[in-house]
């Protein structure tokens, strides 16, 4: 095969396998059990912006300044996202924040709250970044050698597996039906592929790319994680609850951790 059709190969299979086994893993979860996955979901997210993405912007970098200065730029960007997002609900129906009941602790027969897919967005924009990135890597190491870019792919491949199923349970969490947090994680899979073409017939003139995504997937990763997941864990303060949490967060960034050394980047 030449090198750009290993290229597409294994971008469509490496997202289809990763979508796979990550909705095989998050969308046979009950319902009930998504405000208890959600901390291991917060934990994959802080897992990948600190042990993935982060060092790989480092690696890029000619000082840590650059990176910290996109990861600011990206944090800032995403808040204004999420208030257009809450701005544009607040005007088409009740909305949360000028609801005054709004922040009272409910009740245990409540319903299901739900953020109205604001983090659910912005997790999505963040991975879309960071799949591009993929796709660009990828190519690079199928351009210098096929084996190379085998193993790139299949390190690529696991990393996203604990992220991805993450993200479904952040958009099953944020309101989304499992058909649309499926077909929202199968567009955003499709940037790996649109990295990785680009990068094949410009990659010399794409390097510019890669440390501001990976910035700004840190930031939306890392925005998600402490602004919209962790505070709704603060509903639930009892000691037995809060021991489920923490075991439950470094659980998240433990499958990250372990994924990273059992098929790290080369």
């Amino acid at each position: 095969m030449s090198t750009l059709t290993w290229i597409i190969a294994v971008s469509l299979l490496g997202g289809v396998l990763s979508l796979i086994i990550a909705a095989i893993l998050a969308l046979n979860a009950r319902i009930s059990w998504l405000s208890v996955l959600i901390s291991y979901a917060i934990g994959a997210l802080l897992g990948v912006a600190f042990l993935n993405t982060l060092p790989e912007a480092l690696e890029h970098a000619d000082n840590p300044t650059q990176v910290t200065l996109f990861v600011l730029f990206g944090i800032l960007v995403f808040f204004i996202l999420e208030k257009l997002v809450l701005w544009r609900h607040c005007h088409l129906e009740d909305c949360e924040a000028h609801d005054p009941l709004h922040g009272i602790a409910p009740t245990p027969s409540s319903h299901h709250e739900h953020d109205h897919g604001r983090s659910g967005i912005m997790v999505i924009v963040g991975d879309t970044f960071h799949n591009f990135v993929d796709g660009i890597l990828i190519a690079a190491s199928f351009m210098v050698d096929v084996q190379l870019g085998i193993v790139t792919s299949i390190a690529i491949i696991a990393h996203e597996i604990p992220q991805e199923a993450g993200d479904f349970i952040i958009l099953l969490n944020s309101g989304y039906t499992r058909r649309m947090a499926f077909l929202l994680n199968v567009v955003s899979s499709l940037a790996t592929l649109v990295g990785g073409v680009l990068a094949y017939f410009m990659l010399n003139k794409m390097d510019f790319l890669i440390l501001p995504l990976l910035g700004i997937a840190s930031a939306s990763m890392i925005y998600v994680a402490m602004s919209d997941l962790i505070p709704s864990l603060h509903k639930r303060p009892e000691i037995h609850a809060t021991v489920q949490q923490v075991i439950l967060i470094l659980l998240g960034i433990s499958s990250i951790w372990l994924v990273g050394n059992i098929f790290p980047h080369t």
